[in-house]
């Protein structure tokens, strides 16, 4: 067999085998046990409790960000580590209690998080600018130009069947 054969025929077992393991859902983050034991236990889930764990997740994170300049509370890469921990926390808490995440109870004690920590970080409008003419002309010609030729070709390749056929 070609050696340029056997290569592409390998390139493409492992194409399907990568395939298959990203569409199995595992990933290096999580196993099939872990997600086993959160299956289990959804069925489990306490509100209060649940809201306590959250409060104490709320508190972590309210520490966290007195550390932090208020100047800086819109500007992600100064608090990234602690709002991860944030998000982290309230995931495990939730799982430990056998609670789905996010839930509606841990969604609106998130958004009230943002409200408190980051209602003032809107983003200034964006102004839209049009490409230059140049620009704007090739991308309105190019595919007028190829819906032409598809056209006639199609038609060029009907006239001529009883040759192709």
């Amino acid at each position: 067999m070609d050696t340029n054969v056997l290569s592409a025929l390998k390139l493409f077992f492992v194409g399907i085998f990568v395939s298959t393991l990203m569409t199995s859902g595992l990933s290096a983050t999580e196993s099939i046990s872990s997600r086993a034991a959160v299956r289990i236990r959804v069925d489990k889930c306490n509100d209060t409790t649940l809201l306590s764990e959250m409060e104490k997740c709320g508190e972590m994170f309210n520490s966290d960000m007195k550390l932090v300049d208020p100047q800086n509370w819109c500007n992600l890469t100064h608090f990234i580590r602690e709002y991860n921990m944030f998000s982290s926390c309230t995931e495990e808490s939730a799982v430990h209690i056998g609670c789905y995440w996010p839930n509606p109870l841990v969604e609106r004690y998130i958004i009230n998080i943002h409200q408190r920590f980051f209602s003032n970080c809107t983003l200034e409008r964006v102004v839209w600018v049009d490409p230059p003419d140049d620009t704007l002309t090739l991308l309105i010609l190019i595919p007028v130009f190829l819906t032409l030729a598809m056209i006639a070709l199609v038609v060029w390749c009907s006239k001529r069947s009883d040759i192709l056929a």
